[in-house]
């Protein structure tokens, strides 16, 4: 195999869905609390990250945080779960069809790189009818910090697949400058599609080699991704 395209998942393959009031309603059973999640910005931060600044701004304890986290992601996934019946999230323009042509193609693997915690990523995967496309994948469970998780799953990559790909070889896609930056730390190449809450201009700021609007071109997109 000769390249690995990890994909952001909110945003980036899917839209809608119930995460944010699973997620507040989960804080509010552990903590006793949410903090000032109505104004907080959550784009491109890992799901742990985003529990511990809303609680750290509430002035609990890093030792409170790290204790209710466990039971936080229990009461966050049976939400997720509970709700998804009545709030689906959706396959972004043009997603279906580039994954069927990736698929296809030979000597490319396919992978996720998320903040999402891992049964949270598949929870929305499965649906948006998304899931078992990707054998490999890097989650907000493995590590708090984004700019580490393009280095998880590439060793993913290398224990699953028995592919060794080089940062050269790897291509991250997302819609969030944070997506671009964890990408950039990597030495990855780093697509941007402006799905999510950033426009076009904002993801050329943040040093993306390539800008998409969508997806929807499956032609002009695998160019980009693949040669």
């Amino acid at each position: 195999m000769r390249r690995l395209i990890l994909f952001d998942v909110d945003g980036t393959l899917v839209s809608g869905g119930p995460a944010k009031d699973a997620f507040h309603a989960a804080l509010l059973e552990v903590f006793g609390t949410a903090g000032p999640i109505e104004d907080w910005e959550f784009s491109g931060k890992t799901d742990p990250q985003i529990a511990r600044e809303l609680l750290t701004a509430e002035g609990l304890s890093a030792a409170t945080i790290e204790e209710g986290f466990p039971n936080l992601w229990k009461h966050y996934l049976s939400g997720m779960e509970s709700l998804l019946p009545e709030t689906p999230l959706h396959p972004l323009p043009g997603v279906v069809e580039l994954l069927e042509s990736l698929r296809e193609i030979g000597g490319v693997a396919l992978g996720l790189l998320t903040g999402n915690v891992a049964r949270g990523a598949e929870l929305k995967l499965e649906s948006a009818g998304l899931d078992s496309r990707f054998p490999v994948g890097a989650y907000g469970s493995d590590h708090e910090v984004r700019r580490e998780l393009p280095r998880i799953a590439v060793q993913r990559a290398a224990d699953r697949l028995g592919v060794d790909f080089s940062a050269g070889a790897v291509v991250v896609v997302g819609d969030t400058p944070r997506d671009v930056d964890c990408g950039q730390w990597f030495g990855a190449r780093t697509v941007a599609i402006a799905t999510g809450r950033f426009d076009p201009p904002s993801l050329d700021r943040a040093g993306a080699d390539v800008v998409l609007q969508d997806m929807s071109d499956t032609d002009r997109v695998l160019e980009i991704l693949v040669h």
